[in-house]
């Protein structure tokens, strides 16, 4: 359901277009070539929705440990190595988008009471969506479809507004 209804909402929102457009932006001012927009797109999802920035940055903004962000870090660079290989620069611009995804979660995630981020039901939920958005993300990227996965992203916000819907009615 959260899928369906976040990438229904995510399209009205025209989500992907303007990723693009930011990526396109980034690509005229800092003089991009080839696949910028493609690799700023495809690395700011990729780097963003997994379980490992949610929890991350949940234990990092709840308990002040840092181990899964750190861990979190390496994987990402060496992605974005590969990634670098095959779209160019606009990958390194990705940061941006990690800075404000992982830096806001982290830093409200203080204002939360979650003894253990990793398996609280809501973050399970959450990770969950995130990581049929990864699945996608191989998908465009093996080019066995094209999928357009930023309008998911609303469906990582459903997820948790339908589970505390389903928790006030039981």
């Amino acid at each position: 359901m959260a899928m369906v209804i976040g990438g229904l909402l995510g399209e009205w929102w025209q989500l992907e277009d303007r990723l693009e457009a930011i990526g396109h932006w980034l690509k005229q001012k800092f003089k991009g070539e080839g696949g910028f927009t493609e690799g700023f797109v495809t690395a700011s999802l990729l780097f963003c929705v997994g379980p490992m920035a949610v929890i991350g940055s949940l234990s990092n903004g709840l308990n002040g440990d840092n181990t899964v962000l750190v861990l979190k870090s390496a994987i990402d660079g060496l992605a974005a190595i590969a990634l670098t290989s095959s779209f160019g620069m606009g990958v390194g611009f990705s940061s941006l988008p990690i800075l404000l995804y992982q830096g806001g979660l982290s830093l409200t995630s203080g204002f939360l009471t979650l003894p253990n981020p990793a398996a609280a039901p809501p973050i399970i939920l959450i990770t969950g969506v995130g990581g049929l958005i990864i699945v996608g993300t191989g998908l465009n990227l093996l080019a066995v479809t094209k999928i357009r996965l930023a309008s998911f992203l609303p469906a990582l916000a459903i997820a948790l507004m339908l589970y505390w819907l389903s928790d006030r009615l039981t």
